[in-house]
């Protein structure tokens, strides 16, 4: 003993010793750890000036045959036992109903052993045989894994399948086409006139796109279809295209951006585009004064405002549509589900239209969907993309550069300033943060005016009053201010050709995705630009291999869909998609990296088990989705 009830016991075996100690020991246990016995003791080992420990291990005779299964060891806390844990998930087994919901007649199809049935996997995963190889449980590649994550994979497909079912059986207000009747300046119709007065031409990608989008739109089944393309390939026009098909069919369009920089900036590219044709194009944003807000929704109301663009404002309880047909919605994944229901309910409030018909919806994204996120998280929608860039875009050149050389790169903003050229300079912050040593925007403004007198130096920041905010973007947009200190509320929508040389400050703390967002703002006109991702370690260590993966992957390519496949693999799918399920993980097992063929067998799989086996498709989509199925209706 090792003072009072305390036992300590030496074991050995071919690999060395060990001490084991036990405290509050009673005599019994010192009679069963008697010299000679063979046990089998499980615990944490530590090491110390005594060697090697174990405190408190829990120990079983080996005399006996060799067990026939492992023992599972869970993720606890201080406070539960092991013990306890595998009690009770022993019991829960046993009691958990588990009758197989696959058709058995479609495994070996599905290159799915029949020999394990759901109930056979998971108890095998908890109880495995000492035969097995510890890698195929650790890479999930043994059979009672890949059933296990086939499963969960399958409840995905079944339950958007079923949404994208039932929202065919909708109705919406078909929109037909309008024949032109002539071309050029004598065009006739809206859609014909838009394309005519466009200072350029479509490229082949949009016009694809388009009439993808024309064709859904004539159906009298609600569109529900994804628009992605890469920062800068021209989503705008494309939405301006469709939104004019439905005012010429005398129904309402809206369109809502998640900030009122993005929305201000639709706002004047589409008045721009539609007022000389004689739309009327409202502005509807929570920083409106009450007369101007008070007007539009008049305007809304009567119908007479054809369409309709602003942020969240949209979606409030007073706005009502006279009548609404096609919603338009930017940057998609900023919002979430509930916001999305709403403004599909806007039609229903309409005052002249039946309370069943539901809106066609277009969303946009500038940020590429990767082929396994786009087969799994957005199965239900149909998806657009624009796949080539408009001419005359130049390819933006990005360099990795320590904090250390700011001096220069404050040097290479002076030389863009005296070439005419405008210069963002993006922050992670707002203010100084005593838990985060970062540059912070209203400092970063403050060095830079002292480092450039003469130049013309803003800030911008999210906590600023919206008419300051669009005072400054104003400025900058017309070529006044030389350089714009910002936090990252530039991230999206900001389109000035002129600038040409983007700085983001401790690039490290950026994800892949906001990198290349915040990188489309400079290289929108002729001039060759740049970006410079400006790192910092803090104490002069290297960066992080996360960090540093990223950094690189943004110097070698400009390619959005290969920075978004990049992004997915470095984050996983449920960082990546953000607010599209408001946060929740949806996938515990599978992964769409490393389980694309699986993807590809589920999403094949779905709708042949919908038609054929309804019954089963419900009961597994109860099965593993249960409440989470509203997730997918939005």
């Amino acid at each position: 003993y090792g003072g009072q009830r305390q036992l300590l016991v030496e074991v050995q075996d071919d690999t060395g010793t060990c001490l084991l100690r036990f405290f509050n020991a009673y005599p019994s246990m010192q009679k069963s750890l008697v010299v000679g016995k063979r046990i089998r003791a499980l615990g944490e080992v530590r090491g110390g000036m005594v060697g090697m420990t174990m405190m408190h291990p829990s120990v079983r005779s080996a005399e006996a045959d060799l067990p026939k299964v492992l023992t599972p060891v869970y993720p606890t806390t201080a406070g539960l036992p092991q013990t306890y844990l595998r009690r009770a998930i022993d019991a829960g087994l046993s009691r958990a109903e588990l009758s197989d919901t696959l058709p058995r007649q479609a495994l070996g199809a599905l290159g799915l052993d029949p020999n394990w049935t759901l109930k056979s996997a998971l108890h095998f995963l908890h109880h495995p045989t000492p035969d097995v190889t510890i890698s195929m449980l650790q890479d999930r590649s043994h059979p009672a894994w890949r059933r296990l994550k086939f499963e969960e994979l399958l409840a995905q497909q079944l339950s958007q399948a079923k949404a994208k079912h039932e929202r065919n059986q909708l109705q919406a207000v078909a929109l037909p086409a309008s024949v032109p009747k002539a071309t050029g300046q004598d065009a006739q119709g809206l859609h014909a006139k838009l394309l005519h007065a466009l200072p350029f031409s479509l490229t082949d990608a949009q016009v694809r796109v388009s009439q993808e989008i024309d064709q859904d739109l004539s159906r009298p089944v609600p569109m529900h279809r994804l628009l992605q393309g890469d920062v800068g390939a021209g989503k705008t026009v494309v939405a301006a295209l469709a939104a004019a098909r439905c005012i010429e069919a005398g129904w309402q369009c809206a369109l809502m951006a998640p900030t009122e920089i993005l929305a201000s900036q639709h706002f004047t590219k589409l008045l721009a585009w539609l007022e000389p044709l004689g739309i009327q194009v409202a502005w509807l944003t929570g920083s409106q004064k009450v007369k101007e807000r008070r007007e539009m929704l008049t305007l809304i109301a009567s119908g007479q405002a054809q369409l309709v663009i602003g942020t969240h404002a949209i979606i409030q309880e007073k706005v009502s549509f006279h009548k609404l047909a096609l919603v338009i919605i930017d940057e998609q994944h900023r919002f979430g589900v509930a916001q999305r229901l709403a403004l599909r309910g806007k039609t229903n409030d309409a005052a002249e239209q039946p309370s069943q018909l539901e809106p066609h919806m277009l969303m946009m994204t500038a940020t590429p969907i990767p082929r396994t996120l786009a087969m799994s998280y957005y199965a239900d929608l149909d998806i657009s993309t624009i796949d080539s860039l408009p001419p005359g875009r130049t390819p933006v050149l990005t360099k990795v550069i320590s904090e250390q050389r700011r001096d220069e790169v404050v040097g290479r903003i002076r030389a863009q300033i005296e070439a005419g050229r405008q210069v963002y300079w993006v922050c992670p912050l707002i203010e100084e943060s005593e838990a985060l040593d970062l540059a912070n925007a209203t400092a970063t403004h403050a060095a830079i005016s002292a480092a450039l007198p003469g130049v013309d130096v803003g800030l911008l920041h999210s906590r600023m009053p919206s008419a300051d905010k669009k005072a400054i973007m104003a400025r900058f947009v017309q070529g006044q201010m030389g350089v714009l200190v910002s936090t990252t509320v530039i991230e999206v929508g900001v389109d000035v050709p002129n600038a040409s040389l983007m700085v983001i400050e401790h690039a490290e703390r950026f994800g892949l995705s906001q990198l290349h967002q915040l990188r489309g703002r400079v290289g929108r006109g002729v001039v060759a630009s740049a970006c410079v991702l400006l790192y910092s370690t803090g104490d002069g260590s290297r960066l992080g291999d996360l960090a540093l993966e990223r950094l690189r992957a943004m110097a070698q390519t400009n390619d959005g869909f290969e920075i978004a496949r990049r992004d997915l693999e470095i984050r996983g799918p449920g960082d990546f998609l953000g607010s599209r399920q408001s946060g929740a993980a949806l996938l515990r097992f599978a992964d769409l990296v490393e389980d694309a063929d699986l993807v590809d067998q589920a999403s094949g799989f779905a709708p042949r088990m919908l038609a054929q086996y309804p019954q089963l498709a419900e009961q597994h989509i109860h099965r593993w989705l249960g409440g989470q199925v509203d997730y997918f209706k939005a």
